[in-house]
This record gives C-alpha cells, sequence and structure tokens, in this order.
C-alpha cells in the first residue's frame, strides 16, 4: 500500500498530464464519464471513445480496461482526446479504478499488473482453467461484470462481508469501506460518514465481484489520501 506522502506526489503531479477541465473524462466507480474541474491520481483508457469534436461516443472500444500512470518515461500528451488517439480518462484513486473495471497496465505499471494478475486468478480461479491465463481471458471476465443491458453490473452482499477498498452505493451515492468505515465518495475525495450502518445489513456492492475476492485475499487497492484523514 502507498504511503501518504507517495500518495500526495502522485496526486499533486496530475494537473500536468490532466489539461482540459472541459472534457468528458472523469471516471466516477460506476464507470460513467463526467466534466468536472478535479484531477485524479490515474489516467485510463478504453479505447477512442470520442468523435472529432472531442465528444465522447462510446463506452469502450475494446475489454483491456487499463488504469495507468499520469506520467511515463518520454511519452508526453499534448493533447488530450486527440484525432485517432485512445481517449485519456482520469480516476481519483486506483480504488475508484477498480470499482469502474479498470485494472493495471501491463506496460507503463508491470509490476503492479502482475501482482494483480497473480491475485486476480488466485482468488478467481474458478473463473479460469490455467494458473497464469492470457491477461484477455481475465479482460473477457471482468467485461461479465461491467454492464448488463447498458447499465453498471452491481450486485448484493453483507456489509460485514466486504474487504477494505470495496465501494458501495447507498441512496444513489458512492461509498468506500476503508479501515473499517465508509466514506463518502467524490471527484474531489472522501468525507467521513457519520451514519449508522450495522455490519450484517445488505448492501448493493459497485465494485466488481472478482475484484472485492481479490481485496479479500489481501491485495490492498491504493486509496485517495482524504480517507486517511
Amino acid at each position: 500500500m502507498m504511503s501518504d506522502a507517495a500518495t500526495d506526489r502522485m496526486e499533486s503531479s496530475s494537473a500536468k498530464s490532466d489539461r482540459n477541465p472541459k472534457l468528458q473524462n472523469r471516471v466516477d466507480p460506476w464507470g460513467k464519464f463526467h466534466v468536472t474541474p478535479e484531477h485524479g491520481a490515474w489516467m485510463g483508457n478504453r479505447g477512442i471513445l470520442h468523435n472529432d469534436q472531442k465528444q465522447i461516443v462510446s463506452q469502450w472500444q475494446n475489454y483491456g480496461w487499463v488504469t495507468c500512470m499520469l506520467e511515463y518515461g518520454d511519452t508526453h500528451r499534448d493533447e488530450l482526446f486527440a484525432e485517432g488517439s485512445y481517449s485519456e480518462l482520469f480516476f481519483l484513486d486506483e480504488a475508484t479504478a477498480f470499482a469502474a473495471g479498470h485494472r493495471p497496465c501491463a506496460q507503463c505499471r508491470n509490476q503492479r499488473y502482475k501482482d494483480f494478475k497473480a491475485a486476480w486468478v488466485a482468488a478467481n480461479g474458478d473463473h479460469v482453467s490455467a494458473d497464469d491465463p492470457p491477461i484477455a481471458k481475465i479482460d473477457q471476465e471482468m467485461q461479465k461484470e461491467r454492464y448488463t443491458q447498458g447499465e453498471k453490473k452491481t450486485y448484493e452482499a453483507g456489509l460485514e462481508t466486504l474487504p477494505a477498498g470495496t465501494i458501495i452505493e447507498l441512496n444513489g451515492g458512492a461509498f468506500l469501506i476503508w479501515r473499517g468505515r465508509l466514506y463518502r465518495w467524490s471527484f474531489a475525495g472522501y468525507t467521513l460518514h457519520k451514519g449508522k450502518l450495522e455490519p450484517s445489513s445488505i448492501v448493493r456492492v459497485v465494485t466488481p465481484e472478482s475484484v472485492v475476492n481479490m481485496f479479500a485475499r489481501g491485495f490492498v487497492p491504493q486509496v485517495h489520501v482524504s480517507a486517511y484523514r
């Protein structure tokens, strides 16, 4: 798990890559796109989703939904939503990206990608037949958990069974389970939920079930620093 200082550095650097607050490129835990000035800690990619007016016209173009570093090597993005280039998406933190159905990029986040793949397979052996399946197989399995009939696929579970890093839906809002508490999600960060919710409560889970299984076995997502305050 990343330290608070590392998280702060990562979040403060995001403005370098996130130059156009008018684009519909901020992603919420349901995987939906929004226009908002708040930036995020990670960039994402689902293929080319925009038209030549830089408007989102598709939810995805492939099943390999990845989460990337904002800065990587000599790669520079002088223009977001450029013609013929993939649509750059931005996430508050890794917990949000996982909830939306994204996973680490194999190129710019290679070690995190390897850790994710090993953890996902260990937690979801019933979904794959090999110990080291191609990532395309995992992407196909995750796609089944992303959308159903055009809407984000969710499921119900007991609150007390859900591990840290999971995002749930309450009264139309998204809430992160973290350090034994609930934090209300927003594009700017998290705020502690002061309401009472019994551990035995049945809640609607936004984070894909295979990812929740992975969290339950000890894989910890990076979470915005506001959840540590």
